[in-house]
Formats: C-alpha cells, sequence, structure tokens
C-alpha cells in the first residue's frame, strides 16, 4: 500500500467514525429568539394618493383580457404620478 493510500483511507476512516464524535449534539450558535416584529413603515400621505390613482387609470392601460398592454404599465405609472399632484 502505497503512503497516499495509508493516508487517504485513514483520513476517510477518521472522517466517518462516530464513536469518536459525538454527532446528536448541536454546535455553532443558538438559534435567534423571538423578538418583537419590526413596526412597519407608515405611508406617506403621496404613496395614498398614487395608489388611488394608479387604480383609476389602469384599466386604460390594460387589454381586454387583463394583461398589460405594451409599455402599458410604465405609462399607466406615469398617468398615475401626473394624476397624483393635482390631487387633494
Amino acid at each position: 500500500m502505497s503512503e497516499y493510500e495509508r493516508g487517504f483511507a485513514a483520513g476517510y476512516a477518521a472522517a466517518h467514525r462516530t464513536d469518536v464524535r459525538d454527532i446528536t449534539v448541536e454546535r455553532g450558535s443558538p438559534a435567534p429568539t423571538a423578538s418583537a416584529p419590526k413596526p412597519r413603515r407608515k405611508a406617506s400621505a403621496y404613496s395614498k394618493k398614487y395608489g388611488r390613482a394608479f387604480k383609476q387609470v389602469q384599466g386604460k392601460y390594460k387589454l381586454k383580457s387583463g394583461k398589460w398592454a405594451k409599455d402599458g404599465f410604465k405609462r399607466a405609472q406615469k398617468a398615475a404620478h401626473k394624476l397624483a399632484k393635482r390631487m387633494k
């Protein structure tokens, strides 16, 4: 047996011996404890206006099937921003 084979066999046997290592004990950092969830950010007045405006205009930029028309989302977004600026 060459030295390479002896070294390989020794390393392989050592890696697969379970009598030496206790594999039932978990190692590493403990699991994170459940902390209070982060509070959600309050939606700004403009984002609420934009959301309402987008809902109003999205129908103009969709097909009958409900899919977006070509560049429809982009155009609807631009129209909603324009409308939201004028909303009170």
